[in-house]
């Protein structure tokens, strides 16, 4: 990766990189939980992780203590980490998390120019992040890079699971999705139910050899930034939409044991159902929701996802398939 450009050469410093896949959910999660906070959800979710080579979030952060303070460089853009909008705050939430468990520990990664894990959590970071893939534009952009983050702050400061702790759950912090793409496969997040939030965190159900047939298409009908961004929207919909609640209680939370079981036994078009029937929920309650100054939304036709699912069936019938049933092949969004 390209260093950004016209920032100052370090004479100490240490580094560390990783790189993290996105992930489409097939169990949409929508709305946070605000009266637990630390970004839980009100129901629990499952998605696959996406082929890295693909899509990715590629990070290097290099920490130093010739740095005054943290830096964000994205996509070759440098970025505000300390104002107050939300992804600085979320930001700054993991990584403060990463380095009091840097703190505790006796001493730094044996690669480590600092003496003790105190004195290297207290150095300024420059993250540098890049996406393979369009931003904010409805393909977990977020997840992966806070999944990279935190796996890269991990390397860097020589944190990894233990207990009380987990990478998952930090991850979550930055963005709730992110504790998905930390795993490869069939990944759930379970919203949890303690006070803490310890629990709401990632559960792998199978890995990604465990269905090695299935193959994800992405249609992207525009690279542009989401209009309503996913936070924007679940406040909305939890502040507007009935629906919503039943959603998450009666419908979602019930289907991700469902699923698992129909991945389990790779049963496609069981599979393919409880995706396209959840999917559609959650587009029946983003239909309930009222966005501000605009009311309630309205779709037709030639909105993407349908022009996606006329474009699928067309790939299916090209292939032989019958694209009759849902099952025949799915037209996701993301959440």
């Amino acid at each position: 990766m390209a260093p950004p450009p016209n920032v100052r050469a370090l004479r100490t410093f240490d580094v560390a990189s990783a790189l993290a896949p996105t992930n489409i959910a097939v169990i949409k999660y929508w709305g946070k939980d605000a009266a637990r906070g630390g970004n839980t959800p009100i129901n629990s979710s499952a998605s696959l992780t996406l082929d890295p080579a693909d899509l990715r979030a590629e990070t290097v952060m290099v920490a130093s203590p010739e740095l005054p303070a943290d830096e964000l460089w994205l996509n070759g853009e440098k970025v505000d980490v300390a104002g107050d909008h939300t992804h600085a705050k979320r930001l700054r939430r993991c990584l403060a998390t990463m380095r009091r468990r840097c703190a505790r520990t006796r001493r730094p990664p044996p690669s480590s120019k600092a003496r003790t894990g105190e004195e290297l959590s207290k150095w300024g970071v420059r993250v540098v992040s890049r996406n393979t893939f369009p931003t904010a534009a409805g393909l977990a952009s977020s997840a992966a890079g806070y999944a990279a983050l935190v796996k890269c702050a991990a390397h860097l400061y020589g944190v990894a699971d233990g207990p009380g702790f987990s990478l998952s759950a930090t991850a979550r912090e930055g963005s709730g999705s992110a504790c998905r793409s930390l795993d490869g496969g069939l990944v759930a997040w379970r919203k949890g139910a303690r006070a803490d939030r310890s629990d709401s965190k990632a559960d792998q159900f199978f890995d990604e050899r465990h269905w090695p047939e299935l193959r994800v298409l992405v249609l992207v009908a525009s690279a542009a930034e989401k209009e309503t961004p996913s936070t924007e929207g679940m406040q909305r919909s939890v502040a507007t939409s009935p629906f919503l609640a039943h959603r998450a209680a009666a419908v979602a939370e019930p289907r991700v044991e469902a699923l698992r079981a129909a991945f389990k036994a790779r049963d496609f078009r069981a599979f393919g159902e409880l995706c396209m029937r959840d999917s559609n929920s959650f587009h029946a309650t983003c239909l309930d929701t009222c966005l501000a100054g605009r009311g309630p939304v309205a779709l037709d036709a030639r909105d993407p996802p349908r022009q996606n699912g006329r474009r699928l069936r067309g790939v299916c019938r090209l292939r032989g398939a019958s694209p009759r049933r849902a099952s025949d092949g799915l037209c996701l969004g993301n959440a």
